[in-house]
């Protein structure tokens, strides 16, 4: 008996070592610097592939592949990894498995089996194909550890009501990767991982070297807005033009890597420094919501989180980086600098969630990037626009700062 549970021990330690070696290697369900869509992987060459593992593909279907491109690049997700999970759990778009037609019909525009748990349950329903796309990335993000703002897909809605992926993902100690879904997102199946992977060996293999069929399509997917990290498109070789959007990520960075549990300044004193041979004109530019704190226009409100019982005092910090680096581009430029029409800020109550706040004062429109807490969006953003953004208004909620940031600088490229 005992030479049974010690064998039993053994091949339970061996087969955790395994998976946790091939978890590893398989990328991050979030996309990073170090974690980029390859640059082969476009929506032609990826139609050309999905077709060549099923020649009837629906007409309708067409799209697929550039809708996966558009929302993975907007959620910051490995889309290409996700547009492998598609063909596996649909059969490369026939929707049959091995006993006929499968529980999920074509016409629902669902991807990934969201809400088909078995026995014929047929799951959830899409209006179109980018809805279904959207309802796909929105439940692997959601297994990345990440909150998803108003889900599109009911399934979604209630795993992250029951509160039981976040702490599975939270205990891992490390970002979730596409192996971690083995045995998760489908049940009991713990080669769910290698699946994928046999389908993304065959693509890399059989297309990559190929010219792309359709480039257009990667414009297409990119329409109306900036490419984000998630696409791996080659860097310039001349020293690119530093913005305003450049520094501000640069200065929420630094303060992140500071460990900052307030955030207090976000990275001003850097951005200080940096402008400190023109600091009077700083102080003449810089007026934030309340002028005159720093030459930087750091600036301070005082506002109360509730932890339980507890009522704790915290002190965000507003920066305002963008007007730092119009001063800098003036003083390198002959000529004198624009009137800025916008500008973007950060604010910060301490959360991961972001608002993006529209308010004008001093005839200028300003943005700004909000981190607000899960659970209190609504009385945040209210009091910060009381206090210092008399009549802004909401004009939209993000998972994260970054992602927010990436549209403030969309709806205002001069920072």
């Amino acid at each position: 008996m005992k030479a049974r549970v010690g064998a039993s021990l053994l091949i339970a330690f061996a087969v955790a070592t395994s998976l946790a070696a091939e978890a590893a290697s398989l990328p991050q369900i979030k996309a990073s610097d170090k974690n980029r869509v390859p640059e082969c992987a476009t929506p032609g060459r990826l139609m050309a592939y999905l077709k060549s593992r099923n020649p009837g593909v629906e007409a309708r279907f067409e799209s697929v592949a550039t809708e996966y491109m558009r929302h993975g690049e907007e959620l910051g997700l490995r889309w290409d990894w996700a547009f492998y999970q598609m063909i596996v759990e649909t059969g490369s778009l026939k929707f049959r498995n091995a006993g006929g037609r499968g529980d999920v019909s074509p016409s629902q525009n669902n991807f990934a089996g969201i809400g088909a748990t078995g026995k014929g349950a047929p799951g959830e329903s899409f209006r179109d194909i980018g809805t279904g796309v959207l309802a796909h990335l929105q439940h692997l993000m959601l297994y990345a550890g990440q909150p998803v703002d108003n889900p599109v897909a009911e399934r979604t809605r209630k795993v992250q009501e029951w509160k039981i992926v976040h702490p599975w993902a939270q205990k891992l100690g490390r970002p979730v990767t596409f192996t971690d879904l083995s045995g998760k997102w489908a049940a009991n199946d713990y080669k769910y991982g290698d699946t994928i992977k046999s389908v993304e060996d065959r693509f890399t293999e059989e297309f990559c070297g190929r010219p792309d069929p359709r480039p257009e399509l990667v414009a297409e997917a990119r329409k109306g807005r900036k490419a984000s990290l998630a696409a791996s498109s080659e860097q310039p070789a001349s020293t690119p033009k530093v913005t305003g959007a450049d520094l501000a990520k640069k200065a929420i960075e630094q303060a992140r890597a500071e460990g900052s549990a307030q955030r207090s300044g976000l990275g001003a004193q850097a951005l200080a420094r940096s402008v400190d041979a023109v600091a009077p004109a700083a102080s003449a530019a810089a007026d934030g919501p309340k002028a005159g704190a720093s030459s930087v226009g750091l600036n301070v409100l005082n506002s109360t989180k509730a932890e339980g019982d507890v009522v704790k005092t915290e002190r965000p910090a507003f920066v305002q980086a963008a007007a730092a680096a119009a001063l800098t581009a003036k003083v390198a430029t002959p000529s004198p600098a624009p009137v800025l029409k916008c500008r973007v800020w950060t604010a910060s109550y301490g959360g991961q969630k972001a608002i993006i706040i529209k308010a004008v004062a001093d005839q200028h429109i300003n943005y700004t990037v909000l981190d607000v807490n899960d659970g209190a969006e609504k009385r945040e953003s209210e009091a910060y626009i009381a206090a210092y953004a008399k009549g802004g208004q909401q004009v939209g909620e993000f998972a994260s700062q970054s992602l927010a940031l990436d549209k403030a600088f969309d709806l205002c490229p001069e920072g």
